[in-house]
């Protein structure tokens, strides 16, 4: 046996390792993304004011965000060093130059590095303007959530994953639409005491 015919074998299991990564990350990231839409509604709308101070929550918001940043960025940087079928920086960065799937997670993790930017700059920007781009990290979060789910289907696990990823969005889902539901709706249901 040569050192070229085990170099095959050696690229074979360098990429399962480089994929497994991928996986990984991409499965972090995906927790730390529901994670975070959660605690930022939460914190937004006060309901978990209770429990300590707006500081804090801020900052365990501020904190989740940067985590599911940087598990999506692993996820996809880890495909640019693949032996076998890698991407090139175009394919990663432009969305709409490969699969459909690909360009949900692209332009998911843009308009997530959106938000990042414009959190960090919110002194210096208005905030009517500031708010409209916080807002994208929802249409982020749903085409992220597109991204896993075909990403699931092309990988054959479906059925082994997706029970955590609709564990993860299901309370991500319902926070997010009652940030948005009226209060006297969210009174009438019962979530929030109606002020007297």
């Amino acid at each position: 046996m040569t050192l070229e015919s085990l170099m095959p074998l050696a690229q074979q299991t360098a990429d399962t390792g480089l994929r497994g990564v991928a996986a990984f990350s991409a499965r972090l990231a995906y927790a730390f993304m529901c994670l975070t839409l959660c605690w930022g509604v939460l914190t937004a709308t006060g309901w978990v004011r209770n429990i300590t101070g707006r500081k804090a929550l801020r900052s365990g918001h501020i904190a989740l965000a940067t985590l599911a940043l940087a598990f999506g960025a692993i996820h996809a940087l880890s495909f640019l060093f693949l032996t076998s079928g890698a991407f090139t920086v175009a394919q990663l960065t432009v969305p709409l130059t490969g699969l459909a799937r690909h360009s949900f997670g692209i332009i998911g993790i843009e308009l997530m590095l959106a938000v990042a930017l414009t959190a960090g700059l919110q002194r210096y920007t208005a905030y009517r303007r500031w708010l409209w781009v916080h807002r994208l990290a929802y249409p982020a979060v749903a085409l992220t959530a597109l991204h896993s789910f075909f990403g699931a289907i092309a990988n054959g696990h479906l059925a082994l994953l997706w029970l955590g990823g609709i564990t993860l969005l299901v309370p991500t889902v319902t926070l997010a639409v009652l940030r948005f539901l009226p209060a006297r709706v969210l009174e009438r249901i019962g979530l929030v005491e109606e002020l007297v």
